[in-house]
């Protein structure tokens, strides 16, 4: 089967990363990937072609998007439909996956909302239209206008909706009031983890890795590092206030969006306890081996701690309430705690993560994660016919 999977990111990479696990596991499919965010370092799987539409990004104040090459905005959006229109025509498949629109991203409605109608219309080629989303919406400033915008698209132009969650944990309900007036089919895929494969020697992995093994392993990270300074600078800050004659080694990976001055305010901190990289490709492989994870409470990071079980602390994101709730509600099934802005005083955060490396490891928790194999199996066995025109 040819799938088009589209997929925007503004800001962060989770949007991104997620939706590559997704197309990791629909190996057996011919799978078109397009993206119109940042540049992210990620090698894509040998049945995914790549097509990357002109450059949106969210500005540092999360208000406006703008074009990363300098050019007019509105060109660039013209440019982008035109781009996915041509595509869609050219390769005609048979399913159109769009990740979070409309229950999110409504800047990209313009390109979108024209390409859904023609191929509602006949237009374009026919294929069935599902919309991939994650767990948790953030608040719009006009709710009900949102939603009641949301519920008028998903019954007009989609298939169904496939939402990467474990309904045990949260169901969309719960930042969506209007999910009784969907009128699609709605399935929980479980939650999208990205795939780990066990350590045969965690010992050698460390010692590969210049861990001693009386070392205590502490892990960084901030997702895509947008947003991830203040977090990431207290635990530089932090390290210093750890005792003198404990044997830690502290990994921070700072993302690849965090700035070059950003960055390299974090690596005048670096010592012989205290390593900054921008990226791991093999990052499963950090937290299998080390004791403590430090981390914001974005979806695919805290996939990571639920996939390998390693305890945690997070610093949920305050610009909207996503990361915290879904902080809250992990926090209630794990070994997970939670960070608040208090805590990132360095001598505080400091005692913080002796807490944490103190406790004992409870391992993995009882939550679905299997959601990337789940949606690939739905997709393949139960999609649903195209929609008759009308």
């Amino acid at each position: 089967m040819k799938i088009i999977i589209y997929c925007q990111h503004v800001l962060g990479i989770g949007h991104f990363f997620r939706t590559l696990e997704i197309c990791r596991a629909l190996d057996r499919h011919d799978i078109i990937l397009v993206s119109g965010g940042p540049e992210t370092p990620a090698p894509l799987p040998p049945h995914v072609r790549r097509v990357q539409l002109p450059e949106l990004a969210m500005d540092r104040a999360f208000q406006n998007l703008h074009a990363t090459d300098g050019r007019p905005l509105e060109q660039t959006r013209e440019d982008r439909r035109r781009i996915l229109e041509e595509l869609l025509r050219n390769e005609s498949p048979a399913l159109f996956l769009i990740e979070l629109y409309p229950l999110g991203r409504k800047a990209f409605r313009q390109e979108l909302n024209p390409i859904l109608e023609k191929i509602r219309t006949g237009q374009l080629p026919p294929c069935r239209v599902v919309c991939s989303v994650r767990d948790i919406l953030v608040e719009k400033e006009d709710q009900d206008r949102h939603e009641a915008r949301a519920v008028e698209a998903l019954n007009r132009w989609f298939d169904a909706l496939l939402i990467h969650a474990d309904p045990d944990v949260i169901r969309l309900e719960k930042t969506f009031s209007r999910m009784a007036d969907v009128r699609i089919p709605v399935i929980y895929t479980g939650f999208v983890a990205p795939p780990v494969s066990p350590l045969e020697d965690r010992d050698a992995w460390r010692k590969a890795n210049g861990i001693a093994p009386d070392q205590a392993l502490v892990v960084a990270s901030a997702g895509g590092g947008a947003v991830g300074f203040p977090l990431l600078n207290a635990v530089a800050r932090a390290a210093q206030h750890l005792p003198a004659d404990l044997p830690v080694r502290m990994q921070v990976f700072t993302g690849p969006f965090l700035s070059t001055d950003e960055t390299a305010k974090l690596q005048q901190h670096s010592d012989r306890r205290l390593r900054v990289d921008r990226f791991a490709t093999n990052f499963s492989a950090w937290l299998q081996a080390a004791d403590l994870s430090v981390s914001m409470a974005g979806y695919n990071t805290c996939m990571n701690i639920l996939a390998t079980g390693v305890p945690a602390l997070v610093h949920p994101f305050a610009q909207n309430r996503e990361q915290d709730l879904r902080a809250r509600l992990l926090a209630k099934r794990r070994q997970l705690a939670i960070l608040s802005e208090e805590d990132l005083d360095p001598p505080k955060l400091a005692s913080c993560i002796m807490d944490q490396l103190r406790a004992p490891r409870t391992g993995t928790c009882p939550v679905d994660i299997a959601g990337a194999a789940n949606t690939a199996d739905w997709i393949t066995t139960r999609l649903p016919k195209p929609r008759q025109r009308p």
